[in-house]
């Protein structure tokens, strides 16, 4: 938040969701209890009309503003943007002024096309300002800044409407124009984004909107991660919609239940971003997003069977002594926290993955997506309650159904990233685990990671530490122990049998490490072959050699210390006897830099992970890292500390 390359866009983002919602909630007061009181216009009717003219931009401009922000310097496009925000912000302030009911309702139009065309520049300016591997605490905390300013807006949209009279009227307009100069303040200070791509700039509303649609369609990773955003918009605009239903029928609550249930949802989203952020520590966690979507549904379920509170009209101050009020606010504070946690690696991933010229053109498609699913779960929610006559538990249960489904669906496609993001968290729990050099290892392709072998707990924080799933060469009568099987074939372990007992064993063995490595993954070694039962490296087998001469790729040397003497090590002779003597234990791994293939020998490989390891052996004992090329005397042969 003090880097003068997010700040400034930070608070553009933010001021305008804030000026948004002021806008819009102020907009719905006025048509709801004045316009139409007045001019006799019909409630549903203009309430339909108000969120089509909000939708319909997005269909319609989506495509545009996503060739603006490819083609055209993001800064300029944010900045001009502001600017069409000013206008119509003041315009609306003359509106509201003036009681022109009728032009609020078309610069609600306005408001959604600038909203549209902003959208896709959102997103795609963030990879070319900040690092890789801080772009999921960036998302997390412009999605935290975006869910806390509509909860603002809509909170200040009700104060200053409560005020009345004609005072209300000038500190709307005030509000709305003073917002939109600071937002545009901000705007002027965000550092230059240069066009990524170049082309011809074409408003074709729908034939844009079809092409971006297919250009996403041909990535199908991209295109999941889109329809995986959809489904949270959809919930999101189902459970937002249907609360103040929720708190009429159920809560027997007013105005100011509304909003400790709407504020729920928006904090909830906003812990549960930077809890993504935490537990991703800058890398692309996409096991989150099963786990998050599995948090929504048990929440959503838990929201869903809560009685009505009492059936006379419950005042805020009946509310906040109920227990059960209370268990409705945390069950949304953790649906939104699901949410978070969801949401988060599927907008890093399209970030990522999405190519630098077609990056706001694949965040187009998703405005486009969301824009559609949104039109959805009105639809949604019209035939649940309105047609079947369902009752609003049956509706928020089938919204729970629809999550756990959405988690199956995104627990089978991401089983592997799942239990790694599982196990890193379990093993963080277990362990004062401290992790240098990850940036060791390749974003992309191929690559071998070998390291010392300490304990049967080696192989857990190595999976769990990587920022890529990792392939681990393991004794094949381990793999196939009974109860656990199932789990190594899950996290793609590969068995193993000695050279000796089962010769074709060993070079199938080699065949799907070569297969696994043509297919750009990341092996895990140790080439030890077995524990130590010293604490000291034993010498590293010719297996990498014969690894190494099939497939030449680049080495990640590494180093574990802090497991000898644990419950799994062998210090006690056999592993796991007993009960474990330590917990929270200071463990350290070390990731070394890349070594060339073609002049590595397992020789030198045990030297250099004999340093890594020696550098990072007083963590264990709250030393201070020493620099891994510096080994001194006391150090053995194998570049071991004696212990």
């Amino acid at each position: 938040m003090r880097s003068r390359f997010f700040a400034p866009f930070f608070w553009t983002q933010a001021l305008g969701a804030f000026n948004d919602n002021v806008f819009k909630n102020v907009l719905l007061l006025l048509v709801t209890f004045v316009a139409v009181p007045r001019l006799g216009w019909d409630a549903g009717l203009i309430n339909n009309l108000a969120a089509a003219l909000f939708i319909l931009p997005y269909l319609l401009f989506s495509a545009w503003g996503g060739q603006l922000a490819d083609y055209r310097d993001k800064r300029q496009l944010i900045i001009a943007l502001k600017w069409l925000e000013l206008a119509t912000m003041t315009c609306a302030a003359l509106a509201i002024w003036l009681d022109a009911y009728a032009l609020l309702l078309g610069l609600l139009f306005m408001m959604g096309t600038q909203s549209a065309l902003f959208g896709p520049v959102k997103y795609a300016i963030l990879p070319q300002h900040v690092q890789r591997t801080e772009l999921v605490q960036a998302n997390a905390w412009v999605e935290m800044g975006t869910f806390l300013a509509i909860l603002l807006g809509t909170l200040g949209a009700g104060i200053l409407m409560a005020l009345g009279g004609s005072h209300a009227r000038v500190l709307i307009g005030a509000t709305l124009v003073v917002v939109s100069l600071c937002g545009l303040g901000a705007a002027l200070l965000v550092p230059p984004a240069p066009a990524q791509s170049r082309g011809q700039l074409k408003w074709q509303p729908f034939r844009g909107s079809w092409q971006v649609l297919s250009a996403a369609w041909r990535a199908p990773r991209i295109f999941r991660a889109l329809i995986g955003i959809s489904m949270f918009w959809f919930l999101g605009a189902c459970y937002l919609t249907q609360l103040p239903l929720w708190t009429s029928h159920v809560v027997h609550g007013q105005a100011g239940a509304v909003t400790m249930l709407l504020a729920a949802f928006a904090v909830g989203v906003g812990l549960g971003s930077l809890v993504c952020a935490r537990l991703s520590a800058g890398r692309l966690e996409v096991g989150l997003v099963p786990i998050g979507a599995f948090v929504l549904a048990l929440a959503g379920l838990d929201f869903a069977v809560h009685p009505a509170l009492g059936g006379s009209i419950n005042t805020l101050a009946d509310l906040v002594v109920m227990p059960r009020f209370w268990w409705m606010l945390l069950d949304l504070t953790l649906i939104g926290i699901g949410g978070g946690l969801y949401i988060i690696p599927l907008y890093t991933l399209v970030q990522m993955r999405s190519s630098d010229e077609h990056r706001a053109r694949m965040i187009a498609a998703n405005n486009i997506l969301n824009a559609l699913f949104m039109v959805l779960s009105a639809a949604f929610g019209a035939v649940m309650i309105g047609v079947l006559e369902v009752s609003l538990h049956t509706f928020f249960a089938s919204l729970a159904v629809i999550s756990l489904i959405t988690a199956l669906v995104c627990a089978v496609l991401q089983a592997r990233p799942m239990m790694r993001i599982s196990i890193f968290v379990l093993v963080h729990m277990w362990y004062r685990l401290r992790i240098r050099g990850i940036e060791n290892i390749p974003d992309e392709g191929a690559a071998i990671v070998v390291c010392n072998h300490v304990s049967f707990m080696d192989a857990l924080v190595m999976g769990g530490a990587s920022p890529r799933p990792l392939r681990f060469l393991m004794d094949k009568p381990i793999y196939e122990s009974p109860g656990l099987s199932w789990f190594f074939r899950m996290a793609g372990a590969i068995p193993v049998a000695s050279e000796r007992r089962d010769p074709k064993g060993m070079r199938r063995a080699l065949d799907m490490v070569s297969k696994a490595l043509q297919n750009g993954e990341v092996v895990m070694l140790f080439p030890e072959g077995r524990l130590t039962r010293t604490g000291h490296m034993n010498e590293f087998r010719r297996g990498i050699d014969l690894i190494l001469k099939r497939d030449p790729v680049p080495v990640v040397p590494a180093a574990l210390s802090g497991l000898w003497g644990s419950w799994s090590s062998r210090y006690d002779g056999l592993p796991f006897k007993g009960m474990p003597r330590r917990f929270r234990a200071r463990v350290c791994l070390s990731f070394g830099a890349p070594v060339d293939s073609r002049t590595v020998t397992r020789e030198s490989l045990q030297t250099s992970v004999g340093a890594l390891k020696t550098s990072i052996d007083g963590y264990a004992n709250n030393k201070p890292f020493r620099a891994p090329d510096t080994l001194t005397q006391d150090d053995d042969a194998t570049g071991q500390a004696p212990r």
